[in-house]
């Protein structure tokens, strides 16, 4: 404070501005108003707090309508897990009613057991009379081998008897051939005798010189003869090379007709199929439905017509009858090769409706009938977005057009002909099949035929069906009839041309075959030929080696070599007559062998007759044995044929009924174990027609309930679920918020209260102190702080004042008492607030002596006490001050007048 201000202090009278100066001097105003600015804040944050948590109301309340939403959709999930059980109960029926039919087959087969053993006594009837038939057959040969035994010698001299006799005839005429063998010999050996002395007497006569010259003769003679031979030796190889090479084009040509018969028949084939292509178009034009089954088709709609009655809901079919195209026929192709097996199908309400169409499949001769039971009652499908293939490109089911809601259910239900994709190429088709990897996408077929498809990581592309060339959806029936004629009036003229390459190929191997014949027929001509001259060279050789010629040096050699050829005339004139004795003798025997054997014949006649009357009795035994066998033969057929095949029919339809009843229960088991099914009640008493007829019940009163709701449960609680998630994040972090300012609220109310007890108690403490100071000058006084009205007053009382009375209004004090008032009072506050210094200017003003001493020594040894830094600036005379370590002096000099 000013010296001014210090002196207008106390005596002012403005009891704020004194209130003010202890608010602020004992930093309770900027607590207050630090607590006053969290408020403020706080308050802020509350606002801001509600504001966010009325934010989250409507989420909430959205929230309990999706609540309210799923609690009625698990009264459907209730109905879908009803129909769940239904399903496993159906699926478990199946294997309760094979294990009937099973039990009831059992019976049948022991039935059918039980005939063995009477089929088999008579078997056994049989075999024993057989066995005794056979045990006669046996004494019979026994009698016979006996006989036989008794006449073997007999046979077996017989059996020499003509064996020495062939060899007789055998050595007779050897002996034959050897006679005229050397008679031959004989004959030319006399010739050559005669031709040596006719040559004797040439010799002598004509000399040598025509010896020389008949050599000469017949050395040309060889020659020629031996050229000859060689000229038909090459004819020979000629012509066998010219027989292998006409054989071998015989062989070509033969093959070559096989390959155009061949052709010819594969063409015919084709034609056939063509006209039976044509003819069907040429129908399918006339009547639409023969394109799904032909004349069948149209025999089973008569039948299906006069056995309409015994049909609970008359048969939809075929299904291609009742589809359409979309626009364009582009896809037909693609269309067929998708769910081309599904367009000759016919659907029926029940299983009773569908035996019934198969009784009248059978009348119509319509064999493999496909047969799809389907509830009629059922609404169009409506298939959502996210279960569609995510493509730009068309589906079977975008292509095709059908007025009636069961044949579209069955297409998307049987044939899944929304997740098949049509495309126009095959890149574009590879592109989407196999690295588009589109959800929901099972096949993709393009518009040529190609099939691709992805299982896992394993990707497979099949090539077009070659047996289907048009979709039997297209609408241009006439385009295919002309481009039909066209292909069988080519196929005709190709059968017509190779039919004539084929008579051409049969004349020119005929031709072959006469040539190859005339070319044989020549071979073996010129083979003869040479065999017959490589003989006659043979001859001519042995003949002069036998024939020498004579030597011509005398006629002396001549005449011995004429002795010599005599001389073995004579020796083979003896041989001869050996020879002539030899063949007499083995005639003689050779009729004494046949005599003999003669003789031996007419002795064994009576044995003879007597075994072969053994052997007429041993055929007749062998007749009832052979009788009496195709009689056990017979039975064992009708056994094996009858009674076995239908007891093993039987088994088979047992063994079918079991493995049927093993895929039934693995079905079931796959579905759910058969616990689960005892657990819900079994399937006691009901069909699986009834669980059929019930399932369809429900599965009515599901979808009926279904529609009620576009959502599906799981999509509810998905966002059900995913809000609360939300609100609850939000609503913690929230609370967390409250929870904090909650507790930052507590804290203001806890510093509040701080505030207001040490607000208290400064207050105590400023009269202590005050009253303290005035009590060192003999005077006392107190001050009254009211918070609420922001007012401070000072209460003084001196000691001289008789009265007794305070001093409310210090402008009653003098000067000196004010100012000590005032200094007692800033001491007060001085204690109570911290500062790092504090000074004070001229605040001993008038104050007699003795108040400005206590009043110095006051503010020293206050100063010295707290230890904080003091400035004091005063004009009067500050010599009566103790200097010490911490109390410094300093005095100016007076100001030079």
């Amino acid at each position: 404070m000013s010296q001014d201000k210090s002196r207008e202090f106390l005596h002012s009278g403005n009891d704020k501005d004194k209130f003010k100066f202890f608010f602020k001097a004992t930093l309770l105003q900027q607590v207050r108003e630090l607590l006053e600015g969290i408020k403020s804040h706080l308050d802020a944050s509350n606002a801001v707090l509600t504001e966010l948590e009325s934010s989250i109301s409507p989420i909430v309340e959205e929230l309990k309508e999706l609540h309210e939403k799923i609690k009625n959709m698990e009264h459907v999930e209730e109905i879908a897990q009803d129909v769940q059980n239904l399903k496993r109960k159906l699926a478990w029926s199946w294997v309760y009613d094979v294990d009937r039919q099973i039990e009831e087959h059992n019976i049948k087969f022991e039935k059918l057991k039980d005939r063995v053993p009477t089929c088999q006594a008579r078997i056994d009837q049989l075999s024993d009379r057989v066995n005794e038939l056979k045990i006669l057959l046996s004494d019979k040969q026994a009698k016979i081998t006996s006989l036989m035994e008794k006449t073997s010698e007999v046979r077996r001299m017989k059996e020499e008897l003509q064996n020495n006799l062939l060899l007789a005839k055998k050595e007779r005429a050897e002996r034959e051939a050897e006679y005229s063998r050397v008679d031959s010999l004989i004959l030319k050996m006399r010739k050559r005798a005669r031709y040596l002395e006719q040559q004797i007497h040439d010799t002598q006569e004509q000399g040598i010189k025509d010896t020389q010259d008949e050599e000469a003769e017949i050395q040309e003679r060889t020659k020629k003869l031996q050229d000859e031979i060689n000229m038909v030796h090459l004819n020979v190889s000629r012509l066998q090379e010219e027989e292998k090479l006409l054989v071998d084009r015989l062989l070509m040509a033969k093959d070559f007709i096989k390959e155009i018969l061949k052709e010819v028949q594969d063409n015919e084939r084709k034609y056939h199929s063509l006209c039976s292509q044509l003819q069907a178009l040429k129908q399918q034009q006339t009547n639409k439905v023969t394109a799904f089954g032909g004349q069948k088709v149209l025999n089973l709609l008569h039948a299906i017509e006069w056995h309409r009655r015994k049909f609970k809901c008359p048969p939809i079919g075929p299904i291609g009858a009742h589809v359409s195209l979309v626009n364009s026929d582009i896809w037909a192709l693609a269309v067929e090769c998708a769910i081309g097996r599904l367009l000759d199908a016919f659907i029926v309400t029940d299983h009773k409706d569908l035996f019934v169409l198969r009784t009248c499949a059978r009348e119509a001769n319509y064999h493999n009938l496909q047969i799809i039971i389907y509830d009629f009652s059922r609404p169009r499908l409506s298939i959502p977005s996210h279960l569609l293939p995510l493509t730009c490109h068309s589906t079977t089911i975008s292509v095709l057009h059908t007025e009636n809601s069961t044949i579209w259910n069955v297409l998307v239900d049987m044939g899944s002909a929304e997740r098949q994709v049509l495309v126009p190429s095959y890149e574009i088709g590879k592109n989407v099949a196999f690295e588009q990897r589109i959800q929901n996408l099972k096949d993709v077929y393009t518009s040529d035929g190609f099939r691709m498809f992805c299982r896992g990581s394993v990707q497979t592309t099949l090539p077009p069906n070659k047996r289907i060339k048009n979709g039997r959806l297209c609408s241009s029936i006439d385009n295919q009839i002309l481009d039909h004629e066209k292909e069988v009036s080519f196929a005709q003229e190709v059968i017509k041309e190779a039919k004539e390459r084929k008579r051409n190929a049969d004349i020119a191997s005929q031709e072959l075959e006469k040539d190859v014949h005339n070319v044989k027929r020549r071979r073996i001509s010129e083979e003869r030929t040479l065999m017959s001259k490589q003989l006659a060279l043979k001859d001519m050789n042995s003949s002069r080696s036998v024939e020498p010629a004579p030597d011509t040096t005398t006629a002396v050699e001549l005449q011995q070599e004429i002795m010599q050829v005599q001389d073995d005339i004579q020796a083979k004139g003896l041989l001869l007559e050996k020879v002539r004795m030899k063949k007499i003798m083995a005639e003689e025997k050779a009729n004494e062998l046949k005599s003999s054997f003669e003789s031996l014949c007419d002795s064994a006649k009576g044995e003879i007759d007597t075994i072969e009357a053994v052997e007429r009795e041993l055929l007749l035994a062998e007749q009832e044995v052979n009788s009496a066998e195709a009689e056990k033969i017979h039975y064992e057929g009708v056994m094996q044929n009858k009674v076995l095949l239908e007891i093993n029919e039987a088994e088979i339809y047992l063994n079918n009924l079991q493995h049927t009843r093993q895929e039934n229960f693995k079905k079931a088991s796959i579905i759910c174990p058969e616990c689960v099914v005892e657990a819900l009640g079994g399937c006691s008493g009901c069909t699986p027609e009834q669980l059929s007829a019930k399932l369809i019940r429900l599965n009515q009163r599901l979808q009926h309930e279904s529609r009620r709701y576009t959502d599906s449960i799981d999509d509810l609680r998905e966002r059900h679920d995913k809000k609360e998630r939300k609100i609850t994040k939000k609503q913690i972090i929230y609370a967390a918020f409250r929870e904090k300012l909650n507790a930052c609220e507590k804290a203001l109310d806890l510093r509040w209260k701080k505030f207001d007890r040490n607000a208290n108690l400064l207050k105590r403490e400023l009269t202590w102190k005050f009253n303290g100071h005035l009590l060192k000058k003999g005077i006392s006084g107190k001050t009254m702080v009211d918070y609420d009205k922001k007012l401070l007053s000072v209460e003084v009382k001196m000691p001289h004042d008789a009265s007794g009375n305070n001093v409310r209004d210090t402008r009653g004090l003098s000067g000196g008492e004010r100012s000590f008032s005032t200094l007692s009072f800033a001491l007060a506050l001085h204690e109570m607030a911290e500062a790092p210094f504090r000074a004070m200017d001229e605040f001993d003003v008038f104050m007699d002596a003795v108040s400005r001493k206590v009043s110095l020594d006051a503010l020293v040894e206050f100063a010295v006490s707290q230890g904080s830094q003091w400035i004091f600036i005063t004009p009067h005379d500050i010599g009566m001050v103790k200097g010490g370590d911490r109390v410094r002096k300093q005095q100016m000099p007076a100001p030079v007048s």
